[in-house]
């Protein structure tokens, strides 16, 4: 039996790792779960999965939690620093990082400190602190396991593969709902036909992320520190149908795909299960009614996100984590109908220009630069 705790179980990627758990409860077992507010979602799932402990990061909830669960046997923790607590100390096998944003940086060095393996759905921990991590996860020999669909299907194209014999990576995306939108109405996008993507179903954040296309170049540097591959071979290309995953070149020129439906379930069941495949109850992918698969080169004119996230890369020290939480601040604010979305880039860059510096940086110091960077992010104005 292996013992999963999750945390960020009541969004996105939690719900359907719960489902994929549900499925084969002959194998696995819930130790923990977490959430930032949503307490009713939570005590459901705790009633269901019977985990040992849970935490609310939002205190307010607390008094909730305890009246929903009151007389049922779980432990229940409340706070912020409550997350990183049961990601460290309570007892299990795998911890996936389901959390939204920057958040999610403090959860994962917990998890590895711990000596626990980590499915990492939380991009944003590699692209904020991704030399930190892989230090400690090699220091504690743990398995950072992808669960990003895109580096989840990478991970299984390199299977049995020499690293030497890596030419290039190439990350597909959609191109987001806007791929095809005359970008002088860019000014006039709307939250709601931002959070309209056309093949996934993914939380506000990551949604607003795959129209600017920030996610690609987020996923750039992810990619980097998971793989370890050079930055200039990372290759991003756009691919509408969402059925081809991610692809890998070799130097003898062969290329393999991961394909499947558009269903965060499979790679996360996939992280889950790893080294094994588990069977699965959703569809496989008909070749034959999907239709033609196209791919084409992504316009860095009017979507500049993955080329600023390779910018950030390649300056390092902490570029990689003022992109991350400018960027992520200012979809905030777009999301609250406080700026439009054609100021979310300027906004990233304005913090870049700001607040990064070549200089190494600890986990404590980009900390501090989260505070920092979202405390001049909230109060900037173009």
């Amino acid at each position: 039996m292996k013992k999963v705790g999750i945390a960020g179980s009541t969004g996105s990627i939690g719900t359907n790792a719960l489902n994929v758990i549900k499925r084969h409860p002959e194998i696995f077992s819930v130790a923990f779960l977490t959430a930032n507010k949503q307490v009713r979602k939570l005590a459901e799932q705790t009633r269901y999965f019977h985990p040992r402990a849970v935490a609310i990061a939002d205190e307010s909830g607390e008094e909730e939690l305890k009246y929903l669960l009151n007389g049922f046997p779980v432990e229940i923790y409340s706070g912020e620093d409550s997350i990183s607590y049961l990601c460290r100390n309570e007892p299990c096998d795998v911890v996936l990082n389901a959390i939204v944003g920057s958040r999610g940086l403090r959860p994962s060095v917990e998890t590895i400190l711990s000596g626990k393996d980590l499915a990492l759905s939380n991009k944003e921990s590699l692209v904020m602190a991704g030399d930190c991590i892989n230090e400690i996860a090699k220091e504690k020999n743990v398995c950072l396991l992808p669960v990003d669909s895109e580096h989840s299907a990478i991970w299984q194209c390199l299977a049995g593969e020499e690293h030497k014999n890596i030419k290039s990576l190439y990350l597909t995306g959609s191109g987001g709902p806007f791929r095809d939108r005359d970008p002088k109405t860019f000014h006039l996008i709307t939250v709601e036909e931002a959070l309209k993507h056309p093949n996934w179903s993914m939380g506000a954040k990551i949604t607003v992320d795959s129209a600017t296309m920030m996610n690609k170049g987020l996923e750039v540097i992810e990619a980097y520190h998971l793989f370890h591959v050079p930055a200039d071979d990372i290759k991003v290309l756009i691919h509408p149908q969402s059925i081809v995953h991610s692809l890998v070149c070799f130097n003898d020129g062969s290329v393999k795909a991961q394909l499947g439906i558009p269903d965060m379930k499979i790679p996360i069941q996939y992280a889950l299960s790893w080294p094994d495949r588990f069977d699965a109850e959703w569809e496989d992918l008909d070749l034959i009614t999907c239709g033609p698969l196209t791919f084409s080169e992504p316009d860095h004119v009017n979507f500049p996100a993955v080329n600023l996230a390779r910018q950030a890369l390649q300056n390092g020290g902490n570029a990689p984590a003022v992109l991350n939480v400018a960027n992520e601040q200012a979809v905030y604010r777009f999301l609250g109908n406080e700026i439009p979305f054609t100021q979310i880039i300027p906004f990233t860059e304005a913090a870049l220009e700001k607040f990064a510096s070549p200089a190494p940086c600890d986990i404590d110091s980009l900390l501090q630069l989260e505070k920092d960077v979202t405390e001049f992010i909230k109060k900037h104005s173009i």
